[in-house]
């Protein structure tokens, strides 16, 4: 597993974006640490060569740690569940040399916060 640390300060609007080096494997977790970004942040964390959501959540107000996972398909192309009309099956999302990038709104004028994203 490999960590990949990203610290993010802020502009006078509140907003930054910030990418990890390339990385490849399946992401295990991202973890927020807050330092000092104002209460009510949002984040929008998605691979940067797809768009694919990794993460997105309005007004987050302490340190939270996430384990993204994705829906599966079979190889109809529809969706894989454990049983007929029952829960999808998810599996973590894979990145193949792709960074992951972070968009802050709403973090306050030149405040910082870091997040550490674990790829397996």
């Amino acid at each position: 597993m490999r960590r990949y640390k990203v610290t993010l300060t802020t502009a006078a609007d509140g907003t930054v974006t910030g990418y990890t080096p390339r990385v490849s494997g399946k992401l295990h977790s991202i973890h927020y640490a807050k330092t000092d970004y104002a209460a009510g942040v949002d984040f929008t964390i998605t691979s940067e060569a797809t768009g694919e959501s990794l993460w997105t959540q309005a007004n987050v107000d302490a340190s939270a740690v996430v384990y993204p996972r994705a829906a599966t398909h079979t190889n109809a192309g529809v969706a894989a569940l454990y049983a007929a009309g029952g829960t999808a099956v998810q599996d973590r999302p894979a990145l193949a040399s792709d960074r992951v990038k972070i968009a802050i709104a709403a973090g306050g004028n030149a405040k910082v916060g870091t997040f550490h994203v674990l790829v397996d």
